[in-house]
């Protein structure tokens, strides 16, 4: 069967150029009536048509296509045969987590995120935080520049910059990672399963201001963090045979 594909490219010139070579040669159609979306741009631009569905709730295979800087979830650009790529082509499920946040003031705020979530400090002022996992206190206070919790989707990305574990795509598992940690010295995070819930309490949010990053969204002055799996709006995205998201994780942890 013949997909009914749309097109969607990042408002960049070498994303619009690109998309300008492919509607002449592809019979793409709009996507309020398409099965499956080519995406052309940059990780960023991925996530970005990734959060749209989510937020509109219609959600669509991705097969996307590096018109930007690093491309990790994205295939190599070219014009001919694209939909033979598509029809070969391997799926990938992620699973987003969700973020259930409170500021400070009592505003509650739900918000996805596909690579991860994050507390970061606002001011000069390190972030303290309790870290409850699972209902329990595991560390009373956590004084640092911040903490996040990745997916193994997002495992490469902000995570191992900030010294986090890879995860393999089918390990099940999140990453606890905490960001310049003060105090506790010893503590370098930890990886639970993914049906493990994680909650971060604020101290003094007064006077350590913390906010709450998910991908691309920031929330500030956040009161408390709940973090969780979300398995009921799985996203699906599509890779050339040989160029499986899996493998891309699994290599990263041999680059030097």
């Amino acid at each position: 069967m013949q997909h009914r594909v749309a097109l969607a490219a990042s408002p960049t010139p070498a994303a619009e150029a690109a998309a300008a070579e492919l509607r002449p040669l592809y019979p793409f159609v709009e996507f309020h009536e398409a099965d499956m979306v080519v995406a052309m741009g940059g990780d960023g631009f991925l996530l970005q048509i990734l959060h749209q569905m989510l937020d509109s709730r219609r959600i669509l295979p991705v097969f996307g296509m590096n018109r930007g800087t690093i491309g990790f979830l994205m295939n190599e650009f070219r014009t001919e045969l694209l939909f033979d790529r598509i029809r070969d082509a391997r799926n990938f499920i992620i699973h987003p987590l969700s973020g259930h946040i409170t500021t400070v003031s009592g505003e509650r705020h739900h918000v996805p995120a596909i690579n991860e979530i994050s507390l970061l400090r606002e001011t000069r002022q390190a972030a303290k935080l309790e870290v409850v996992v699972n209902g329990r206190t595991m560390l009373e206070e956590l004084a640092c520049d911040g903490v996040l919790v990745s997916t193994p989707a997002g495992s490469t990305a902000y995570n191992l910059s900030a010294n986090g574990p890879i995860l393999p795509l089918d390990s099940a598992m999140l990453a606890l990672t905490p960001i310049s940690p003060f105090r506790p010295r010893r503590w370098r995070g930890a990886i639970v399963p993914e049906a493990t819930r994680v909650r971060f309490n604020v101290r003094d949010a007064a006077k350590r201001p913390v906010s709450a990053v998910a991908d691309q969204r920031e929330i500030r002055d956040v009161a408390t963090v709940d973090i969780a799996i979300d398995r009921t709006r799985p996203l699906t995205l599509l890779f050339d045979p040989d160029q499986g998201l899996d493998e891309r994780i699994a290599m990263e942890q041999f680059i030097v």
